[in-house]
């Protein structure tokens, strides 16, 4: 997951590939050996001409744009290892996020869909299946984990592959929360009250991430997964999406989602819709924050590059007085596609495939990434956050990953809602009524 617009990061390395060929001699008589001398002199310019096509049938330009920014240093130096091993092949990388979906669309409408382009797992696997090649029977398919290949699917198909593995949950410093005597808060009176004691002591409670338009459906899909109940939150997903369920009947979300979003802003940054991804990294590693707003896993990395020695903790969102709801959410929410009309198909496949299966690329995700590895038997990194998570869920189970439920079309209309009820603009009945709307524009056609 993520900043602003980024610039766009390319990596082109050109070497012309070596031609291998062989001959052999034979005893022939004078006359058939000029024959032969004359018939290879001959064939020589063909041979010439049918070497520098190859050459060129071997070089490929792939251009790949995907969100999730906060890798792109990391992406760059897996494209950069690729090029040592195939430097006939030119990786185009760009990369944003707060416009992706948009971009993407754009793009798409256009008639330049990427060879490599991203979305978000789960249902926008049927989103954008009509561009997307079913990687099935790629080897990249074998080595996928299980729980990763299970939100990349339409029916037995492969659609998709990841990045990362995630958890998604309320990232902590736990050395405020060990100098203050408090255990991390289960449930909403206990958070308010650990947000009153550390307020008082000097320290902010919360940085927000307000300003990005995602953070929001991370923060909500603890509470639509309590909303749920003993039900299936996709079940769920789909009575807003048709009309038949509202906000108002699930107090889970009208009144314990707002509750969380009112406190956070109550006990946050100065300027909560100013605040991106990079922003709360900062002040998480800053060590004068307490607790983070709409992260996960991902953030990890960045935070120890700036403070190598902050406690991390990890938890799940307080959504009630009920205990058992505060839970870590874990999956993988953010499929990578190959576009299946692409013109460089067998170079992208050739890419996608050493990216999961050569040792390089199955070492990236922990030692370059830093991130929970999508591919069986891969070593994940040793970061709190995952050590954390793998605990919670060894212990109480991990919420639905309820993101994936939706498209990003919803979540960004979704956020882009949700900051208009932080800035005052709309109430929150107002702010429920917009939600609802969309849900049904958006996403109903697609039940």
């Amino acid at each position: 997951m993520k900043k602003k617009l980024v610039s766009v990061l390319l990596c082109a390395v050109m070497v012309s590939s070596m031609l291998y060929g062989c001959g052999s001699k034979t005893e022939e008589a004078p006359a058939a050996d000029a024959a032969t001398e004359e018939t290879a002199e001959a064939e020589a310019p063909a041979e010439e001409a049918a070497a520098e096509e190859t050459t060129e049938a071997e070089a490929a330009e792939i251009n790949m744009f995907i969100s999730s920014p906060e890798y792109a240093d990391a992406i760059n130096q897996l494209i950069a290892e690729y090029q040592k091993e195939n430097p006939n092949i030119t990786i185009n990388y760009e990369t944003t996020q707060n416009d992706y979906p948009t971009l993407l669309k754009a793009k798409l409408n256009a008639g330049e869909c990427p060879d490599i382009f991203s979305s978000t797992s789960g249902k926008e696997i049927q989103t954008y299946l009509e561009y997307s090649y079913n990687i099935g029977s790629e080897p990249i398919s074998e080595s996928m984990s299980d729980a990763v290949k299970a939100t990349m699917k339409s029916g037995e198909e492969v659609h998709g592959f990841a990045i990362k593995g995630n958890y998604f949950g309320v990232v902590y410093n736990k050395a405020i929360f060990e100098e203050l005597g408090l255990e991390y808060p289960q449930t909403m009176s206990d958070l308010e009250a650990a947000c009153e004691k550390i307020s008082a002591a000097g320290y902010t409670p919360f940085t927000t991430g307000f300003a990005e338009w995602w953070v929001y459906k991370h923060v909500f899909q603890h509470f639509l997964d309590a909303a749920a109940g003993d039900g299936e939150v996709s079940e769920l997903v789909a009575k807003f999406a048709s009309g038949e369920a509202h906000f108002s009947d699930y107090p889970e979300i009208y009144d314990d989602f707002f509750k969380y979003v009112d406190l956070v802003v109550k006990y946050g940054d100065a300027k909560p819709l100013e605040t991106d991804l990079a922003a709360e990294e900062a002040a998480l590693a800053s060590g004068k924050v307490a607790m983070v707003c709409g992260q996960g896993a991902w953030i990890e990395a960045d935070v120890l590059k700036i403070n190598p020695d902050i406690q991390i903790g990890f938890d799940g969102y307080p959504v009630n007085d009920n205990a058992d709801v505060c839970k870590v959410i874990a999956g993988s929410d953010q499929a990578l596609r190959v576009n299946k009309d692409s013109e460089v198909l067998d170079a992208t496949l050739a890419f996608i495939n050493w990216w999961y299966t050569s040792d390089y690329g199955k070492a990236w995700f922990k030692d370059v990434a830093g991130v929970i590895p999508p591919v069986k038997e891969a070593q994940a990194p040793d970061f709190e956050i995952i050590k954390q998570g793998d605990a919670h869920v060894a212990a109480e189970g991990a919420g639905a990953l309820a993101v994936t439920y939706s498209t990003d079309s919803f979540h960004q209309a979704f956020g882009e809602i949700m900051q208009s009820y932080v800035a005052g603009t709309v109430d929150k009945d107002e702010a429920c009524a917009q939600i609802e709307q969309k849900w049904v524009e958006l996403e109903g056609s697609a039940q």
